[in-house]
């Protein structure tokens, strides 16, 4: 015998850390654009925001600006963003991340940076200013080959 019955839609719980490109139209328009395709978009200011938000639900993937504050926004405190790709890396399962960094001075603090990042466990790293285009197709990247063109069951 065969269920008819409508099953839910399956979720997909991203979370989405910004800081210096917080003011992008395209980006602010993101969980609208999602939604209708089964995304949940948490969205976190701070390191300690994004913190609760892994500790509360599962997150399946991950966009963590690299330049995040710990709290509140204070530019004193060094940036929280290695902070919670650590805390990423821990969970079970380890979702994709993608690290949205700022320009960086010179091709060689470049090629650094981005080593240090897939070494940590990033899935991908975008620089700033991000492009709505390249960040949904690192998205869209980042679903095919973690869950196989399928959100995960919720």
């Amino acid at each position: 015998m065969v269920d008819h019955q409508p099953q839910p839609p399956r979720r997909l719980n991203l979370l989405l850390s910004y800081s210096g490109w917080r003011q992008s139209d395209a980006l602010s328009q993101l969980a609208k654009l999602l939604a209708p395709r089964g995304i949940d978009c948490f969205t976190a200011d701070t390191g300690e925001e994004a913190t609760e938000v892994i500790q509360r639900m599962a997150v399946h993937i991950a966009v963590i600006d690299w330049g995040i504050p710990l709290r509140g926004t204070t530019t004193d405190a060094p940036p929280a963003g290695g902070r919670i790709l650590s805390l990423l890396r821990r969970a079970e399962p380890t979702p994709p991340t993608i690290i949205v960094r700022p320009p960086q001075a010179t091709a060689r603090e470049s090629a650094r940076g981005l080593s240090d990042a897939l070494r940590e466990g990033a899935f991908a790293v975008v620089d700033r200013p991000v492009q709505l285009e390249t960040l949904l197709e690192v998205m869209r990247r980042a679903v095919r080959r973690h869950y196989a063109d399928h959100w995960p069951a919720a």
